[in-house]
């Protein structure tokens, strides 16, 4: 079993969970003392431990052994427009298995989802937990980090520096992803940027914004996918390429 412990309280002297992590252990797995688990801080350390106490709302650990993973070859940001119901949740969990650096929830003009500042936060905060369980299913050490969501404006005011920007689009005169990437030329990107719009896609403004910004049109085939899919096949291919 894997647990996550934050960087913040990521001290290998002295490992404990926090009170929810706990809870698991105890009530629903119902570990003990001696028991063995795995714990990881989502920034590359992982290490083996055993439980020295476990009793209500807190379990620490000795460590056993300690082992550091390196980061993928490359950092992709995946720019998600929201979708309805529980498909960001999907998105989510499948990014973290395909090795997403950074998750950016984003309300597009067609997003369903209008989200309040408060609501915002909750929303961000669930969807970091959906990463976590999915880093601790997985076995990925590195945990992306889920953005608060924001237009695409406001997402592109940041000034986030990529070596590569992508939008999905459906205009004519996008370019398949391979394409694109031999256009970069030899040296392979260390950071990119891929942005998926919601179900209708993008509107012209937005793919206008992200243009100017430096996204490059890329196409996902003859095909038109949900925009759950498309996030997948975008990080698939992005993978495939640039992780070797």
């Amino acid at each position: 079993m894997r647990f996550y412990i934050p960087p913040h309280a990521w001290h290998p002297d002295r490992f404990a969970l926090d009170p929810g992590e706990a809870h698991h252990a105890i009530d629903v797995l119902r570990m003990k003392k001696g028991d063995r688990a795995t714990v990881f801080n989502g920034q590359g350390s992982e290490a083996t431990v055993e439980i020295v106490e476990a009793k209500a709302g807190r379990v620490t650990f000795r460590t056993l052994q300690q082992s550091q993973s390196a980061p993928l070859a490359c950092a992709i940001t995946l720019g998600q427009a929201v979708p309805k119901g529980k498909n960001m949740d999907l998105i989510v969990e499948k990014a973290v298995e395909l090795g997403a650096a950074a998750i950016a929830p984003l309300l597009s003009e067609r997003t369903v989802l209008k989200a309040e500042a408060e609501d915002a936060v909750r929303k961000r905060d669930k969807w970091q937990r959906t990463a976590i369980e999915a880093a601790k299913q997985c076995g990925q050490n590195w945990l992306p980090q889920v953005a608060q969501p924001r237009t695409p404006k406001d997402f592109f005011a940041q000034g986030e520096r990529y070596d590569l920007l992508l939008i999905a689009s459906l205009q004519p005169g996008a370019l398949p992803v391979k394409q694109i990437l031999a256009e970069h030329g030899p040296q392979r990107p260390a950071r990119v940027l891929v942005l998926v719009g919601p179900e209708g896609d993008f509107t012209p403004a937005e793919i206008s914004l992200a243009k100017s910004h430096g996204c490059r049109p890329i196409t996902l085939g003859p095909i038109i996918l949900r925009t759950e899919t498309a996030a997948l096949y975008c990080l698939s291919v992005l993978a495939h390429e640039l992780f070797a």
